[in-house]
């Protein structure tokens, strides 16, 4: 099947079979921020974003990105610096598996909500697993990053 999007700000036309997932489809295109946890839609690692709305490329066929724009980190570098810092500073980065996908929803969130609360924090990040850590150094990492771009300072 053919399909043509734009990935990472560059535009892609390839043929791919139908039942392929994105995120073996991305990895086979060097993206290999996208991240192979569960397989089964529960644990963020492999969050890209499709039209700026994060989606679980585990279990989103490639041939959904027809006509689309999939955004990974390796296209949100600049994004995913700024905010891994925060994440570095609090202590949320222990093993750092998870962090592709928890920050691919980060951005994601900042774009959509404006001043979110901690409790839409919480339930916008609800999908994210990390195995080494109780989450509070995120929220910690993320508020502290919200007032930063808030405060002008990034």
């Amino acid at each position: 099947m053919k399909i043509k999007f734009r990935l990472n700000g560059k535009m892609v036309t390839d043929e791919v079979v139908a039942d392929t997932p994105l995120l073996e489809y991305l990895r086979s295109k060097g993206c290999y921020s996208v991240k192979r946890g569960c397989e089964t839609s529960n644990c963020g690692l492999c969050t890209v974003l499709m039209d700026g709305k994060p989606v679980l490329s585990c279990t989103t066929l490639a041939v959904r990105a027809d006509g689309k724009e999939i955004l990974t980190l390796e296209g949100l570098q600049k994004e995913a610096e700024e905010f891994g810092g925060f994440l570095a500073d609090q202590g949320a980065d222990q093993c750092g598996f998870c962090n592709p996908g928890f920050i691919m929803n980060v951005i994601a969130m900042t774009k959509e909500l404006e001043d979110p609360t901690e409790e839409e924090i919480k339930e916008y990040l609800a999908g994210n697993l990390c195995r080494c850590t109780g989450y509070q150094g995120h929220l910690r990492a993320i508020q502290a990053y919200l007032e930063a771009k808030q405060g002008g300072i990034l």
